[in-house]
């Protein structure tokens, strides 16, 4: 439509504002502080937390998707859907967010021990331990956990759906071998991906695709390291060595998932190049 009497956008419009669209009143009703008295620095720690599932939920609408752009690339040259760079060009775009996670961890260390501690007594036993969306990210880039399931007994039906149907279907590794596959390398097991790794490593004239989609998983898994490292730091200078909220042992805990990695063959790859 044209002229004034159509218009639908800007001020004249009035059919849509910001704050409907983004349903600011209903995000900033989210806040509420448990502490009795109320302690300041729990709004901090409340927003930023809410602040990583919602970049948590955007991590898994995006890798969902780059796994879902490697399978389309799986096809012969004419018939394949998608091409690896959208694969890639969204993976860049996930190792943004998660520098973005490990620097958010700056703003909760403003916050004291003594700060934390006039309010962490009313969170237990609610734990970090408990976030779905983060196992969701685990079990998606490949390092399923099936016990976290049966060891969390929190889980509502929703999240105990969620997290088996991400135990159930294909993971990030799984797309790319399928890929590695389709090009005509060995991909049966561990032997023949690392050989077909090692292939793609030394013909970069022909695979340079795949080196560079290997590449930015191989960033992915650092990312995710960085954070987990940078995360225990923080818990160490906030509750020493004390037992976390929901129960664990806390920074010990986290310390033994620090070495944890998505794509050990990766990693391995460089042994031989």
């Amino acid at each position: 439509m044209t002229g004034a009497a159509g218009r639908s956008f800007g001020e004249e419009g009035g059919l849509l504002t910001y704050g409907r669209y983004l349903r600011v009143p209903e995000l900033l009703s989210q806040q509420v502080q448990l502490a009795k008295p109320p302690v300041h620095d729990e709004m901090l720690f409340i927003i930023v937390h809410q602040t990583y599932e919602l970049w948590f939920k955007e991590l898994l609408h995006e890798l969902t998707a780059v796994r879902d752009a490697m399978f389309a690339a799986t096809g012969p040259p004419d018939r394949r859907d998608r091409p690896t760079w959208l694969a890639r060009q969204l993976l860049h775009r996930v190792h943004i967010i998660e520098r973005l996670l490990v620097s958010q961890i700056d703003v909760l260390e403003t916050m004291t021990p003594q700060d934390f501690g006039e309010f962490r007594s009313s969170l237990a036993p609610a734990s970090g331990f408990q976030s779905v969306q983060f196992r969701e990210l685990e079990f998606l880039s490949g390092l399923k956990d099936p016990g976290f399931v049966r060891r969390f007994r929190g889980l509502t039906d929703d999240d105990r759906s969620r997290l088996t149907a991400r135990l159930a279907e294909p993971t990030l590794w799984d797309a790319f071998v399928d890929l590695l596959a389709s090009r005509g390398l060995p991909a049966g097991g561990d032997k023949e991906i690392l050989a077909a790794l090692a292939s793609v490593a030394r013909d970069r004239p022909h695979h340079d695709d795949l080196w560079q989609l290997a590449e930015d998983l191989l960033t992915h898994d650092e990312l995710a390291a960085l954070w987990r490292a940078r995360h225990v730091q923080m818990v160490e200078r906030q509750i020493g060595t004390k037992s976390g909220t929901g129960g664990s042992t806390g920074a010990p805990y986290l310390h033994s998932r620090v070495p944890l990695r998505y794509y050990p063959l990766l990693w391995e790859l460089r042994d031989s190049l």
